[in-house]
């Protein structure tokens, strides 16, 4: 599209948008939309034809079935805290900012559910029910700024998902609209609901389905006790043995988090956790529940990393010491970014029994495309966070960093694993996922888009990658500008 037809682009649609949303509710000048140009994923940027910002729902079917009419593409946003690329802007479409749908509608402390709006942020749901002595518990990292408009639509998990599940176990209803701004439910506050269970597709879908505006999750009741075992290993490889070892013994700790000796030293000299800097690998393992039971856990989880081969271990003996231990785990991307101008978090899962061995691939990664990284991991679910550092200002070290993300993610695959854990796919993973599925698996996804959005509009190119990308990607890996992991098929 040239500039000229780009310009008489915009300006109709904005004006079509004016006829539905006050004057504030609408920015289309550069420097006001360039806030909107990425999300978490800083890499990549691109500013939208226009920004809408809807205060109510009939505003946002509004929005919907203008933009519909006009064959405009949309996508939704919410606080912007994605890691994949998934809100951000199609160049010749509308960002749908939910950020003002952000009030809790009902809290049920008999039912123990709560009803919020899109763009409540996450933390903000177990602040509100807290009185009831209850909480939500997905809690991902940037929980503090995240909405769960943008959690339904990642579903994300967090570092206590091992025991109490990622946003799909802790959600019953979400409410929304269809591209062409057709209302839409899915779930229900009932223990099942008719027909297909259509919420589980919904969440984790990326915006590509729906555009969810209110969510009703459950709520737990707060454990009387909770207590964080830091324990450190000499080497990597004992640490991902004793993550194994603590499920095979039966126990379901609260959290189980693994952080390498790079990610504790960030970690460390930022926040002050008490972290042993001499260790390889450190583990994070939470007991919660009686007191009994903590009591009980904690010996069987203390017995088992010894075992192991743990050189140390240290138990929370408060709340505060418990917070501490948890502060660094909590951190770790923007201690991150204190070392860094830049850094590109992955997010490939494996199974638990591999975590040692993709850290010392990662090891070898590092020599061969001249980069660091820092690995955190959800390590009772072996989902994985490495974090290539690397300055964006710089084409090669940005294409180093893509090859190095995309080596990640292949040998995750090749290792049993997969893509993406609870990031999305987003634009950062399209290559990938042309290695993990094959093109018929990929043109059933698809075909699942086209019977929620058949003139696909929604969040266009993202999550599912086309035939033709991985006929490119194919074609670039078979040059050898690309990565081909050995033990994955090639083009």
């Amino acid at each position: 599209m040239n500039a000229l037809h780009a310009s008489e682009r915009q300006s109709q649609v904005v004006r079509a948008l004016q006829a539905h949303l006050p004057a504030h509710a609408l920015i289309w000048n550069a420097e006001d939309t360039t806030p909107y140009e990425c999300d978490g994923l800083t890499a990549y940027r691109q500013r939208p034809l226009a920004v809408a910002l809807p205060e109510t729902e009939a505003q946002v079917a509004a929005v919907l079935k203008t933009c519909h009419a006009l064959g405009v593409p949309v996508v939704a946003r919410g606080a912007g805290t994605g890691l994949s690329g998934g809100a951000m802007p199609n160049a010749v479409g509308v960002t749908l900012s939910l950020a003002k749908f952000n009030s809790i509608l009902k809290i049920d402390p008999v039912g123990r559910t709560a009803v919020v709006q899109c763009g409540v942020r996450n933390l903000a749901i177990s602040e509100a029910a807290a009185p009831f002595n209850l909480y939500y518990a997905p809690d991902p990292s940037s929980q503090i700024a995240c909405t769960i408009g943008g959690n339904v639509a990642e579903n994300s998990g967090g570092v206590h998902c091992l025991k109490y599940g990622l946003t799909l176990h802790n959600v019953l209803r979400v409410r929304g609209f269809t591209a062409e701004g057709e209302a839409i439910e899915f779930g229900s506050e009932a223990l099942d609901c008719a027909g297909l269970d259509l919420l589980a597709l919904v969440v984790g879908s990326e915006g590509m389905l729906a555009v969810t505006t209110e969510v009703t999750v459950k709520l737990v009741p707060k454990p009387r006790l909770a207590r964080c075992i830091m324990a450190s290993f000499d080497d990597v490889r004992k640490a991902g043995d004793a993550v194994a070892a603590v499920i095979a013994a039966g126990i379901i700790p609260a959290g189980l988090e693994m952080m390498d000796k790079p990610m504790t030293a960030a970690v460390e000299d930022f926040v002050r956790a008490g972290y042993d800097l001499e260790a390889e690998a450190i583990l994070l393992c939470e007991s919660d529940g009686t007191p009994e039971e903590v009591e009980e856990e904690i010996g069987r989880m203390s017995a088992v990393l010894r075992d192991c081969g743990a050189t140390a271990l240290s138990v929370s003996r408060d709340e505060d010491e418990r917070l501490k231990f948890w502060s660094g785990r909590k951190n770790a991307f923007p201690a991150s970014g204190r070392i860094s101008p830049d850094y590109m978090c992955l997010d490939s899962t494996i199974p638990r029994k591999r975590l040692a061995d993709i850290l010392l691939a990662i090891q070898q990664m590092e020599k061969k495309y001249n980069l660091r990284c820092c690995n955190v991991f959800h390590a009772g679910d072996g989902n994985l966070h490495p974090l290539v550092l690397f300055d964006a200002n710089d084409p090669d070290e940005l294409h180093r960093c893509e090859l190095f993300g995309a080596d990640i993610l292949e040998t995750s695959v090749a290792m049993g694993g997969t893509v993406s854990g609870e990031h999305g796919v987003g634009v950062e993973k399209l290559n990938s996922m042309c290695v993990q599925f094959t093109a018929e698996e990929n043109e059933q996804m698809f075909g699942v888009k086209r019977a929620f959005d058949p003139a696909g509009l929604l969040n266009p190119g993202k999550a599912i990658p086309t035939l033709q990308r991985c006929a490119e990607y194919g074609r670039e890996v078979v040059r050898g500008g690309r990565v081909a992991h050995p033990d994955l098929p090639r083009f």
